[in-house]
């Protein structure tokens, strides 16, 4: 659509992600199931949809959300996490063969005042992240200039990682 629109894809922002954490004792494979599907197959669509486009155009951006909860990793979050890490790593290998005319960052949001606590399906977890996110919570617009940074880079400049989180959040 962008290109039909537009005549060019510049960007792709994948940023979808859901978390029904729990405990894994608690073997809640459907919620595994979601995530998978929402977290890591939702990303690799996007990969599938732009690399075409970008690679016919000979440039494009991938800016790909990761989170915190994969670099200090948590009870409850081990699924989350892992889906996330997936991001990650397949984000790395996608710089190493996208060569020099395409460029993938990577960010890391911490506690980030969104819905996103409306996924989880364990209410006692879901409470605890509502109270941490409404202590100290971030505005979503410092991720959005997180992004605009990594963009307004020259094309040779390849901003691969950013972490960004609240400096009241230990993890």
């Amino acid at each position: 659509m962008a290109c039909t629109r537009f005549g060019q894809l510049d960007v792709l922002v994948s940023n979808a992600g859901i978390g029904p954490i729990s405990r894994l004792d608690e073997l809640l494979v459907a919620d595994w199931e979601d995530m998978i599907d929402v977290n890591l197959k939702g990303f690799l669509y996007g990969i599938a949809a732009a690399l075409p486009v970008f690679r016919r155009q000979g440039f494009g951006h991938f800016v790909n959300i990761v989170s915190t909860a994969g670099l200090t990793i948590l009870p409850t979050m081990a699924v989350y996490a892992g889906t996330k890490n997936a991001v990650r790593t397949i984000s790395e290998g996608l710089r190493q063969e996208a060569g020099d005319k395409l460029r993938v960052t990577c960010i890391s949001p911490g506690f980030v005042n969104t819905d996103f606590v409306d996924s989880m399906t364990n209410a006692e977890i879901r409470q605890q992240i509502m109270a941490t996110r409404d202590q100290i919570a971030i505005s979503p617009d410092a991720i959005a200039r997180a992004i605009a940074f990594a963009i307004e880079e020259p094309p040779h400049v390849d901003v691969n990682e950013i972490v960004v989180r609240p400096t009241a959040q230990s993890g």
